[in-house]
Order: structure tokens, then sequence, then C-alpha cells
């Protein structure tokens, strides 16, 4: 029978507690996987042919198989056939198959397993799945395509679904002689075969994890490069045009080429194909050789996308390729490890894209983007440490997350801070030669890059990594000694830390920026120690916010670090990160949210996009956690917006022309926008008349840096008629980028038909599982809609429940949404009571970090609002209680 422990790679049985993995009696060495797509049926039919090493005297075979149909099952030995009429049985909790027979396999003997199966061409975008697309004549059209990780391989075909258990695949394809077949390597035989179809046989594949595994049916175009060592091919449906591809082609290119030198390892396969698939459930997917993307993350039309889809689309592909060594060549032994993958695919992007396009500073955007969000999960009670012990199938699925991501890039940053960055690179550069092929865990990249340093980095990093959440550093100053007094304490955004919450002393590089430097070598390693500073007059913690944590100073201080930045003694980074931690230590009652606000109108003369940027974000926070609250303030809060943004808006201006740079493009569009939602007069006449022009046929009056902020403007000030000329581009637009934006744009209306109509898109066939979100998320804007949405998640329940299933990520998204923009006690209580009575497997996580975000902004309001009143009341944008 099947036990739920196995021995580790290295041969010893320490795995962790309750880990539902396979017995280690048998490995697998080598796939022959062939498989026919049944486009009519939706299924298909397959068979594999595992080549296993027997590890020991065996009499039976377990591996991974979910929704499949297994028909039959020969065992071989050494060539001869040990049964032909195995004993077969599915346990559709754990999703082993396990084989059993009376022969004995003996060990360390090669064996065979070999399996006939049908699996279901799925719409849940796991395993091997179809996805659709409208031909030109409006007829639904199907491809199949892959999604393999973390654990859905075992749908596509019965496996050894863990990542330690690599292997060999050779796949062999049948489809109609019409259709593309693509999979990890290049084709090495094409055959005709009965009933007028081909047989593509791919060649054998290094070895690999299953969650790589990847092929695609269908009918696609494509473009190609030979600017690299090997081809490189963008592919698309034909319902997209592919030259829309040529941004992303050119891009993977010159990044392969970029890493290959920066990890001194060549890239191994054969080929790079990147294909844009119609459903997709996440951006992009790293499978070896054969990356998916979402459309709008790999195809741009740059006459119609702004600058911040290009940016974003240079960042995926950076992301997906890095993978291919860290990741791919090199693999994380378990799923707890995965931020190892993550982590590290995210650093590397931002990385590249520095280097590729320094006149995008994307690092001070990290500060406000990856950082900010790492801090804002991890400072939840129900966040989880970097690596995070996972049991179960369903538990994987829920740490691809920012943490994985976010807080695993900022843990990577730091450290190439700490030890340089050609240092850190040497050592990665060492890990990856070292680990080439094999599994790894943290220890083994701690050990390289110590080995590259001469630093103690496991006994530093061990703690960012092993331990939930991070510290908030209060300052006070000693004049007497020209010094500060540093303390660390656990930091959580509902501002309740209990003492046995508060035991983990984090190792806290300080980078102390003084008129003399940055000093990157001090680091906190108590709970409280006292820093000399040569000049108590200017000085700052945590330099270009390069390290993990808040920073709590004096208002006075704030004050001073407030003027500190108009003389340009701080970088953007320290400004915008300033700003951020000042917002967040608001929010959860360690200073006063007055003191926020002072600090957001002091920086009023503010020239730089990034801060600017941050300093609207905790003014949208603010906004957001008072929705519900008397309509005087919400008004008194829009009025203090106003204020802020419309002469730096008015300013800027609103037209774009081909001088602007990259930063200055998206400066304007986040001021237009931000004028019109605190409604500044000026911009919602600008964005009426745009709109009015564009709904008459000009397609060009509304540039794409603002078109979804003139979407929305127009939305929230329009009704019905609006409305249909927005719902018509999201069904008709040109392009995946221009449709999206629209469908994101729709819940800005505040009309309760049109916030139903809204909702009837989340409901129906129209829009996408992969896109289920985006009407959603735009319902956030008004008390209408977001009491409207919540009623629609409980009244459709069992539907949804059903058509996003809770093991494939899309339903804890659809859980945080809707519950995300709630902040009274009531509503805490509703949304508890609601959960409760529900099985939560497979989006327990997303329930309790929404209770948790509930619970924050609660405790915020109920803290500081005569706080807030008094402000507004004494800086004239609330007099009396009136405006």
């Amino acid at each position: 029978m099947c036990g739920s422990r196995r021995a580790d790679v290295s041969g010893s049985t320490n795995v962790p507690h309750g880990r539902e993995v396979l017995p280690t009696n048998v490995k697998p060495v080598h796939y022959d996987l062939t498989l026919e797509p049944n486009f009519e049926k939706f299924t298909y039919d397959g068979t594999v042919v595992i080549d296993l090493q027997v590890a020991e005297d065996s009499n039976s075979i377990c591996l991974n198989s979910n929704e499949i149909d297994i028909h039959s099952a020969i065992v071989s030995s050494q060539g001869a056939v040990v049964t032909s009429n195995p004993e077969i049985s599915i346990n559709k909790d754990t999703q082993v198959a396990t084989i059993k027979f009376p022969e004995t396999l003996p060990a360390g003997s090669p064996a065979q397993l070999k399996l006939s199966f049908t699996g279901i061409l799925n719409d849940n975008m796991a395993g091997f799945y179809r996805s659709s697309f409208k031909s030109p004549n409006g007829e639904t059209k199907y491809i199949a395509s892959t999604q393999m990780e973390p654990t859905d391989c075992r749908r596509a075909f019965p496996c050894f679904d863990e990542p330690a258990l690599k292997a060999e695949f050779t796949v062999t394809l049948v489809a109609d002689k019409s259709m593309t077949c693509l999979s990890n390597m290049d084709v090495a035989a094409e055959t005709d075969v009965e009933g007028g179809k081909k047989a593509v046989k791919f060649n054998t594949t290094p070895l690999m994890s299953t969650y790589l595994v990847a092929f695609i049916v269908g009918h696609l175009n494509y473009i190609e490069t030979k600017n690299f060592r090997v081809p490189i091919r963008v592919y698309a449906t034909p319902d997209q045009d592919i030259e829309h591809g040529r941004f992303s082609l050119d891009l993977a290119a010159r990044t392969l080429a970029f890493y290959e030198k920066a990890f001194d390892s060549d890239f191994p396969l054969p080929k790079m194909d990147m294909v844009a698939v119609p459903d997709f459930s996440a951006g992009a997917m790293e499978n070896w050789g054969l990356i998916t993307y979402r459309i709008v993350d790999v195809l741009l039309d740059e006459k119609t996308s702004g600058a911040s889809r290009k940016e974003r689309i240079a960042e995926t592909v950076q992301h997906e390729l890095a993978h291919q060594w860290f990741g791919n060549l090199v693999t994380m032994d378990f799923w707890d490890g995965l931020w190892l993958n993550e982590g590290f695919a995210t650093w590397m992007s931002w990385y590249s894209c520095n280097s590729f396009y320094p006149e995008w500073k994307v690092w001070q955007t990290y500060v406000i983007d990856n950082l900010q969000s790492a801090l804002s999960l991890d400072s939840l009670r129900s966040s989880h440490p970097i690596e995070v012990p996972v049991k179960r199938a369903d538990e994987i699925n829920q740490i691809f997350d920012a943490i994985s991501y976010s807080k695993g890039s900022s843990v990577l940053r730091m450290i190439s801070k700490y030890l340089g960055e050609d240092v850190f690179l040497q050592g990665v550069r060492n890990y990856i030669k070292k680990h080439a092929y094999g599994n790894t865990q943290t220890g083994d990249l701690w050990s390289a890059l110590a080995d590259a340093s001469g630093k103690p980095v496991e006994q530093v990093m061990d703690i960012w990594t092993k331990n939930v959440g991070f510290p908030v550093v209060s300052v006070s100053e000693n004049p007497s000694s020209s010094s500060i007094t540093v303390k660390q304490n656990r930091f959580l955004r509902t501002g309740d830390v209990r003492p046995d919450e508060d035991t983990t002393l984090y190792p806290v590089m300080l980078g102390l920026r003084t008129k003399q430097g940055t000093d990157e070598n001090t680091m906190l390693t108590e709970r409280q120690a006292e820093f000399k500073v040569p000049d108590l007059d200017f000085f700052k913690l945590n330099a270009d916010h390069s390290a993990i944590y808040r920073t709590s100073y004096s208002p006075e201080r704030l004050a001073k670090l407030g003027n500190a930045g108009k003389k340009g003694l701080l970088t953007v980074e320290d400004r915008a990160g300033m700003i951020a931690d000042a917002g967040a230590l608001a929010a959860s009652g360690y200073q006063s949210t007055s003191g926020l606000l002072s600090l957001l109108k002091g920086f009023d003369g503010e020239t730089e996009f990034i801060v600017w940027n941050e300093m609207l974000t905790r003014i949208g926070t603010l906004r957001a956690a008072w929705l519900f609250e008397d309509q005087q303030i919400k008004d008194a809060l829009k009025a203090f917006q106003r204020a802020l943004v419309s002469d730096k808006t008015h300013e800027l201006g609103w037209e774009f022309s081909e001088s602007d740079g990259h930063i200055l493009q998206q400066f304007k569009a986040l001021m237009f926008g931000s004028a019109g939602m605190a409604e500044d007069p000026v911009v919602i006449k600008a964005a009426q008349d745009m709109f009015e022009r564009f709904a008459a046929g000009d397609s060009t009056a509304i540039h794409p840096n603002i078109r979804g902020s003139v979407f929305s403007i127009v939305l929230k000030n329009g009704g019905p008629k609006e409305y249909n000329v927005v719902l018509d581009r999201f069904r008709n637009a040109p392009t995946s980028d221009e449709k999206t934006t629209a469908l994101r744009c729709l819940g800005a209306a505040e009309d309760p038909a049109l916030i139903q109509q809204t909702l009837g898109l989340a409901t129906g066939d129209e829009v996408k599982n992969q896109d289920i979100y985006m009407p959603l998320s735009g319902l956030r804007g008004s008390t209408a809609g977001i009491n409207a949405r919540w009623a629609w998640i409980k009244e459709n329940w069992d539907a949804i429940y059903k058509r996003l299933p809770p093991g494939l990520g899309m339903l804890g998204t659809v859980v945080q949404l809707s519950t995300a923009s709630f902040c009274t006690e009531a509503q805490l209580k509703d949304v508890q009571t609601f959960f409760e009575s529900k099985d939560t497997k497979g989006f327990d996580r997303a329930v309790e970090q929404s209770l948790d975000a509930i619970r924050a902004k609660v405790n915020w309001v109920q803290r500081d609002g005569d706080d807030v009143k008094t402000w507004l009341k004494s800086n004239s944008y609330l007099r009396d209680g009136k405006l």
C-alpha cells in the first residue's frame, strides 16, 4: 500500500511530519508519453511508459493521478512482462493511484510501467486543458494547452508529481495535420498516422520536474528570431496580431544572452518558444523551453498600449526566462522551497530590466511595488514564513503569494546589498554549477553565497526565511551623547501584538544614512541597542529601503526628514519608503493618522513620480478605510486629495508626446486619474470631452496611458449610455489589453442597475474564468458596489464554488476581492458568519487574511476617527462639521 512518507533525495527519511508524498520503493527515470486530444468530446487518449528504478523489493507502485480514467496497466521487469492485469485503485483525496500485483519487483532492477488512459480536456486551466478563441466569423475554436504547476501534471497523465522526482520525458502528440504541436523540446520526427492525422515526436528532455512538462496542440501562428544561439519563437492563436509579439521576441533574445553571461551557464535546450494562451490562470508559466503566457503579458501593441503595460510585459518575460536556470535547471526539492524559484526570478527580472532599461528606474518602483506588497501581507497575523511547511496539494496553491514572490525577492535584494551585487551573483553562479539538473533546499543557496562572500549568510538570513513577520524599529534620540537608541518589535497591521508573538529577534540591517554617506554594515541583532550618529541634525535609517522593516520616528524627526527630502538629502527610494512607513504605522496605531496627513500635505511640492505614487496609495488606503463613515468626513478627505493633486496635475497636463519619457508618461497618467477620482472639475470635463469624441468614433481621442482613468471617471459620473460604450469596448476592442482595461473599469458605474449588470458579467460565460476578478475589482470604489458584490457572493456561492474549484487559486482571489473593501465591525461579523458554515479547504488562507485585513481597518477607524476629523477641521477641509 502507499504510505504518506518517503525518503528525501539524500536517502534519509527526514520528511516533515504529515507531508503527503509518494513512497520511495520506485523512482521514475524516463517517461515515454503519447497523447491524442479530441476537440469534439473535450477528452484525450494517452499512453505512458515509465522506466523505473526499483529501490526496494516491491509488489506495488504508487503514483499521482487526478481525474484520469486508467484503462489498463502492464508491469515489466528486465524486459519481461510481470503482470498485465494488476489491481488498480485510486484515492481521490490524496490523488494517488496504486498498482498492485502478486509478483515482486526485485530491488536494484530496472522496471517499466505502461498505462493507457483517458483524460478530460477541462476548462479549469489546470493540467491538459482546453482554451477557446473566436475565429474571424465568430465561431468558437479551441486549442489544448497545459498548466502543471504546482500539482496538476497528475491531471494530464499519471506521474510521480513531486519536484524532486526528476526524470527525462519523450513526448509524442497526435493531431490534425493543420494543427501546430509544441512541447518542451524540438521535433525529432513527424509521421502520418491513420485518420489523416500526424504524430509529432519530440526529442527527449534533460532531467526535469513534472511541473515543467508542457505541450500545446492547436492552430497557431508564429514569428521567429535568430538573434540568439538557438531559435526563439512567439506563438499566438489566429485571432491575435502575431506582430504584437515582436517586443517580447526581441527582448527574449537579448535576455537569454544576458542571463547566459550573468549565470556563466548556457541555456541548455535547443529552442525557446513563448505562447500567448487565450485562457490562462496566472500571468505566465516558465515551462522549460515552452513558456506560456496570458495574452496581455506577452503581446504588445505599442500604438494602443500605455507605458505601464510595456513595463509589465518586460518584467514578466524576464521573470520567466530567469526561471529557465533558477527553478528549471536547479529546482527546490519540495514546495516549501517555492520562494527559491519565485523570489529569485522576481529579483532577477528587476535586475535585468534595470540593466536593459535604466531610464525606467525600476529599483525605485521596487520600493513601492514588491517591497510594499510583501510588508502589507506579512503584517497580518495570518501571513506565513517564506519557507512554509506544506503537506497537501490543496495547500500548495495558496503560497503562490506576495510572501513567496515579493518578500522572497526582498530578502534577496537585502542580501545582494549586504554582500554586494557582484559577490551575490558569483554565489548564484556557483550554486547553479553545483546543483544543475538537481534539487536544492534554501541552505544550499546560503552555503554558496557564504562561500563566495566569506560572510555568515545562513546565520543572518535563516531568521528572515523561517519566521513569519518583520519588525518595526522605533528610534529615540540622545542629544547628550549624539546617539540614537533603536528597538525592534514585531509589527502587525492590527496593532495588537501579544508578547508571545514578539519573540523573534531579526538581524536588522540598519543602513544608516547621514551627511557622511551610508553605513551598510551596522546591524541590530538585539532587542535594543544604542548607535553613534555623526550629526543628529540629519540621519535616516534603512537607506533606499533595502531592508525589510518599518521605521518609527518621533513626529519631530519625521518633520525634519520631510524638510531633508526637500533639500535633496534623501533619495527617491528614501522619500517613497518613508511615506509608506508613515502610512503603515498610522494605520496600525504606532503613529497618529493626523501626522501622516501633515506629512503628505508637506510633500505637495514633490517632483518625482514614484514618491507621488506612494503618497496617493496612502491617501487611497485612508479613504478606503473611511469609506463607510460619515459623508462629510469622506467629502473632506476627497477635498484634501483634490487640493494636494490638482496643481501638479494641471502643471503636468494630460497631453502625451513622442518626447515624453517612460516615467513622465506614467506620472501624467497617475496624476490625471487621481485628480479625476478626487472630482477635480477640470479633469472630469477633459475626460468627458475625450470620451465623447471616442464614443463618436475617434479611436485616438483617448491616449492609452489614461484610457482606464477616462473610462472610470466618465462611468462614475455617467449612466447607461456611457456604460454601453465601455461594455462594447470590452466586447469588440482589437487587443486583449484594451478589452481587459474596459472590463476592469465597468465597476466604476454606481447606478444599482449597472452594478448588477457588472456582476452579471462575472456570473455569465462572456467573461473567461481567468478574468472574473476584473469586473469584481472595479466595484471597490462605491459603498453600493461593495455591498452588492458581497450580496452576489453569498447568493451565488454554490455556483461560484463549482465554477472555480477551490484547489486552483482563483476562488481565493475572488473571496479576498469581495471582502477586501469592508471596514466595519458588522461587516467583519457578516463575513465571519458566512464562512463559518463553509468548507474552506483550498482557500482557508485567503479567508483568514481577509478577516485580518478587515480587523485592521476596523481598529484604525475606531482608534483614529476623531484624530482625522480634528485634522480635517483644523486644516479647513471640514468646517464645524461641514465642508
